[in-house]
């Protein structure tokens, strides 16, 4: 009986699936907005979401640096003033630079409503889960 438990608590574990934190930022968007945003997956992950609005900050164009190395990174520079906390999200300020990596880019297909470059961060700043290119590409 106890391993049968054990079991079935690891398959609960196991099969769990990410979702979006929804805080109610979502009752007062436009039905286009909040479908697209509900329905973005991670382009190196597909079955992984890209989350929701209250980790998603507008940010600038997409530019490149290059390292001492020659290695090409990918950055974009927060740009939203938006209200974070209406949004319940936590605050990066405007002006913050932060590097997407090339598995994080979403390409065609992929649509943008929002008319800015949207990045999908974790509530810590620490990881990037989409970067939706404004206009959709």
């Amino acid at each position: 009986m106890c391993r049968r438990l054990w079991l079935c608590l690891a398959g609960v574990i196991l099969t769990g699936a990410v979702h979006a934190r929804d805080f109610g930022q979502w009752e007062t968007m436009d039905p286009e907005i909040r479908a697209w945003y509900q329905n973005l997956r991670q382009p190196d992950s597909p079955a992984a979401s890209c989350c929701g609005e209250a980790d998603a900050y507008f940010c600038g164009n997409l530019h490149t640096k290059t390292d001492y190395l020659g290695h090409v990174h990918n950055f974009c520079t927060i740009d939203d003033d938006r209200d974070d906390a209406t949004l319940r999200r936590s605050h990066i300020p405007n002006g913050t630079e932060i590097e997407v990596p090339n598995g994080k880019i979403l390409h065609e297909g992929q649509g943008n409503p929002t008319g800015h470059g949207v990045l999908f961060i974790s509530p810590s700043g620490q990881n990037v889960y989409c970067y939706a290119m404004p206009g959709g590409v």
